[in-house]
């Protein structure tokens, strides 16, 4: 059953409070939220992706949050709950959706159990949990959440209003801008793979920048990203990294960015902004991808993209003897393209 809040709201006070139309009995009470085909009474469900609409007529959700279009028919699916209309459903539900999460109680001031060193500086109103260690020169700002266990190495920043969730490690020269929220596990500022072949061993080349996140940017748990070289490696505002990414130094993304899990991205990329990268997509390093591209899950990026639009690599998925098959053929694509060309074979 999905979590049931103590909070209550009625469907007048979300529709006045976020700016949406109203259709039925305002006066429903909502406590809670759900899916279409999960939610009960006095919850909150949507609807955005018309492959869903068929279950409008067997919801039990009070209110649903939908555009006009599916309001206006909503009596032919047989839905009779509360409408709330939106634009746009689904960034409306995320909105409200938030007023139902129930948020821990982070009281300021400093767990005994904490180290700190005293070239460290901590605002009033921060909460260091318990078992969190602050290094040589780092700050921590107004209203900081650092949660049990965190690591926060020497010249750090943690910027104003942002929270460390539990078992963050800031290694070194990690500056966090406002309201930035970073899950379990992730490790910022290790170092990045830089390495340089010396009379046939491997020489590491001193990491020497930092990594820079701006503001309202969330990275999700057990991400990594490495520290620059010699620049910073730096995600702009607002950009959404999901939980196992991998970033590589130097590497820059842009506002608004977002990539889902396992992706990587090789040392100096560059990605542009409001760009989307799909589940466990590969970008090559030194490549540069122009604004607003979409690559979908699973391709590898292996050379820069000048175009905003929608990339994709890779095969389709297909039966194993099939894919046999063709994979035997591969190697024959150059044989058969020089004899429609009528080239000779080199």
């Amino acid at each position: 059953m999905p979590r049931q809040p103590s909070n209550m709201h009625t469907a007048t006070a979300l529709a006045e409070r976020f700016a949406l139309g109203l259709r039925g009995d305002g006066s429903v009470e909502i406590h809670g939220v759900g899916t279409l085909a999960g939610a009960g009474p006095g919850q909150l469900a949507f609807l955005a992706n018309p492959r869903y609409r068929p279950q409008l007529a067997d919801t039990r959700a009070s209110v649903v949050v939908m555009g006009e279009q599916d309001a206006d028919k909503s009596s032919e699916t047989g839905f009779a709950g509360v409408a709330l209309v939106a634009k746009d459903p689904y960034a409306a539900f995320a909105r409200m959706a938030a007023l139902f999460e129930p948020q821990p109680v982070r009281a300021p001031g400093i767990h005994p159990s904490c180290d700190i060193d005293p070239s460290a500086t901590v605002a009033d109103d921060a909460h260091v949990g318990a078992f969190t260690s602050i290094g040589a020169r780092s700050r921590i700002e107004s209203g900081a959440v650092l949660g049990p266990g965190c690591i926060v190495g020497d010249d750090c920043v943690v910027g104003a209003g942002s929270e460390l969730i539990a078992r963050v490690t800031l290694v070194t020269r990690v500056r966090l801008g406002h309201r930035v929220r970073i899950h379990p596990g992730a490790v910022l500022g290790a170092d990045g793979f830089g390495l340089a072949m010396d009379a046939g061993r491997w020489l590491k080349v001193p990491q020497l920048g930092g990594v820079v996140i701006g503001d309202d940017c969330e990275i999700g748990a057990n991400t990594t990203i490495d520290r620059g070289a010699i620049e910073d490696t730096v995600l702009e505002e607002d950009v959404r990294l999901d939980n196992q990414i991998q970033i590589g130094h130097n590497v820059r993304i842009g506002a608004h960015t977002a990539m889902a899990g396992c992706a990587a991205v090789a040392g100096s990329a560059k990605i542009g902004r409001y760009c989307l990268v799909g589940g466990a997509a590969g970008i090559l390093g030194h490549l540069e991808i122009c604004d607003r591209v979409v690559i979908t899950a699973m391709s590898l990026v292996s050379s820069s993209i000048r175009e905003p639009g929608e990339y994709s690599s890779g095969t389709g998925l297909m039966d194993n003897r099939s894919w046999r098959k063709n994979a035997a053929r591969f190697k024959q694509l150059d044989e058969l393209a020089r004899k429609i060309k009528g080239k000779p074979k080199q």
